[in-house]
């Protein structure tokens, strides 16, 4: 077996053979309540809105969704959904982790920066950071008829002043290097926001991969210091992931990662940072990364708006405790079938582009290893994004045919499918290293 070869086994196997661990954290159960003096606060991701005023149905629009197994008129309905579900809520705070959306469009950020303000007038405070698909986009773009028409973008300077109502106009410090700030969430809360992004260099396309520029790493180290010293805690927010969320992310899936994660995890773990909210991968999933010198920080990712599994959360900070609750939009009133079409469609591009990858490593797969492979790599994804991975028997199933086909025994009964902690309803300690 070629090194390549071996080493796509490999990933795929830790995957599905991650050893278990304990659990250090206690999901909710459905006594827990939450003390009247805490703060509630709403995280949504990877929105990717895109404005009504540039789309029309056609071939253009059909070639796009055909592609990415999107529906453009289901996210319309699935964020008129959350809107409605985010008034009756009534967070205090609402944060966004960036990608806000569909390619960086001038009139998609004008109409998003429109429907935030009636968020605003229903006293919902409302934080944001930029994602890779926000600002100066050289191929923003619209769809008409059969054509795809180029879209006007914005600069990062458009990108703070639009959004000045949402974390740049009263935050308590900025960074000159990016759009990274600061903001007070409460007398002993605050919240870092980094701009990861790298649309300076963008030219053809946007940057996916994402980094901490040293300036800005050197500011937020500044700010830690001085939180540390007066007894504030400090949480972040950022659109790349912070630390690995799968075996190999690094390797595999580098571009959702920033440049250099696990130095930067190290130290804003050992700096007193104990969680960071974040998206990117489209996954909703949360993983604990422990410093050589033992201290936790806890990457909080939260899947998209944009497809299936329309997941977004509800947290209540109360002491030095954050509770996670996920909420999935799984029904329209014109649609009992969203969820199942929804993941059926994903699954549909996901075999599509496994398989189209796996050809395109440099070497030949059987027919029956590739089909198996792909089979494999689809359902880990499909799971994966939802969070949670409980394996159903087709995942069984097929894993146990892989590991044949390698001349292997899977033995499932001595693994977990997922990191800890638990990815969808769970609490977090903030302070001190004791956690549940």
């Amino acid at each position: 077996m070629t090194p390549l070869r071996y080493r796509l086994c490999l990933f795929v196997l830790l995957i599905v053979s991650r050893p278990l661990s304990a659990r250090m954290l206690s999901p909710l159960s459905a006594g827990d309540t939450v003390a009247a003096a805490s703060l509630k606060i709403a995280l949504l991701s990877d929105i990717h809105y895109l404005s009504p005023s540039l789309v029309d149905q056609g071939e253009a629009l059909r070639v796009y969704e055909h592609a990415t197994g999107r529906r453009i008129s289901d996210q319309y309905k699935v964020l008129d959904r959350i809107w409605d579900d985010l008034v009756k809520e009534q967070p205090d705070l609402l944060l966004i982790a960036g990608d806000l959306t569909h390619h960086g469009e001038r009139q998609s950020h004008l109409d998003l920066v429109a429907k935030l303000r009636t968020l605003e007038e229903q006293g919902i405070r409302v934080l944001v950071v930029p994602g890779n698909h926000d600002i100066n986009i050289p191929n923003a773009r619209s769809y008409r008829g059969d054509k795809v028409l180029p879209a006007e973008s914005i600069t990062k300077e458009d990108f703070a002043a639009w959004y000045a109502s949402f974390g740049y106009g009263d935050a308590l410090q900025k960074d000159d290097a990016s759009l990274s700030y600061l903001a007070a969430l409460g007398e002993k809360t605050w919240l870092l926001c980094f701009d990861s992004n790298r649309y300076d260099e963008h030219t053809g396309n946007s940057v996916t991969a994402g980094r901490i520029r040293p300036q800005t790493m050197q500011w937020a180290r500044s700010i830690l210091r001085d939180a540390k010293e007066k007894g504030i805690t400090v949480l972040g927010m950022m659109h790349h992931g912070l630390v690995e969320h799968l075996p190999y992310q690094s390797a595999f899936f580098s571009d959702y990662l920033v440049e250099e994660w696990e130095h930067h995890a190290q130290i804003l773990a050992d700096a007193g940072m104990r969680l960071i909210f974040t998206g990117h991968f489209h996954a909703n999933d949360i993983t604990r990364y422990t410093s050589p010198s033992g201290n936790n920080i806890y990457d909080i990712e939260t899947a998209s708006l944009a497809q299936y599994p329309f997941a977004w959360r509800i947290m209540t900070m109360d002491g030095d405790c954050l509770r996670v609750d996920s909420r999935f939009v799984t029904s329209l009133p014109d649609n009992d079938h969203l969820e199942e079409e929804s993941r059926r469609r994903l699954e549909t591009v996901g075999r599509r582009v496994a398989e189209a990858r796996l050809k395109g490593l440099g070497f030949p797969l059987p027919d029956e290893l590739l089909s198996v492979l792909t089979d494999l790599v689809v359902k880990l994804y499909l799971m994966h994004v939802r969070g949670d991975e409980t394996p159903d028997p087709e995942l069984l199933h097929a894993v146990r045919t892989f590991a044949s086909l390698l001349g292997n025994e899977a033995d499932m009964s001595e693994f977990s499918f997922d990191f800890p902690p638990e990815d969808n309803r769970v609490a977090i300690r903030l302070k001190g290293e004791g956690e549940r």
